[in-house]
């Protein structure tokens, strides 16, 4: 495949996070409000997303350091130890999306409150989808960071 990729914002995403947010979404983050604003010509897209519980957040971290061409990360947890890029959640990646899991608390026209998110506020967003039942791996397991255990 040759060529750019073109992604368009569906929307924005409001959070408390102006410089700093977390790793990941965290469910019980109480410094919320945490809001899925859709532009205009999308709204008609959030009929019976209601009838879920949670949804998958997907964004563009805007605001990332960029990507160096170093494909080895250093998790915090780790000490300084290297794993491989695609093995961490750094956030300076090559494509730099963020996805988090949100629980919908409220829809509201073409706003979506949701529970934490790691994203920082003005981030743009790509997508919204379902999280499904189906979607859950109890075998999933945590990788490198079970060795921690």
């Amino acid at each position: 495949m040759t060529g750019e990729i073109v992604y368009r914002p569906i929307g924005v995403i409001h959070t408390p996070y102006a410089d700093k947010a977390p790793p990941q979404a965290v469910e019980d983050d109480d410094s919320g409000p945490f809001v899925l604003e859709l532009h205009p010509r999308y709204e008609d897209g959030l009929r019976d997303l209601e009838l879920f519980r949670y949804v998958y957040v997907i964004f563009h971290m805007d605001r990332v350091r960029g990507y160096d061409g170093t494909n080895l990360a250093h998790p915090p947890s780790l000490g300084g130890e290297a794993v491989g890029l695609f093995a961490s959640r750094s956030p300076n990646r090559p494509n730099p999306i963020g996805i988090d899991i949100a629980r919908i608390l409220d829809i509201s026209g073409r706003r979506v409150s949701t529970t934490g998110l790691s994203a920082l506020d003005g981030t743009p967003l790509l997508d919204i989808k379902p999280y499904l039942s189906c979607d859950g791996k109890p075998d999933a397991g945590d990788g490198w960071r079970d060795r921690q255990r």
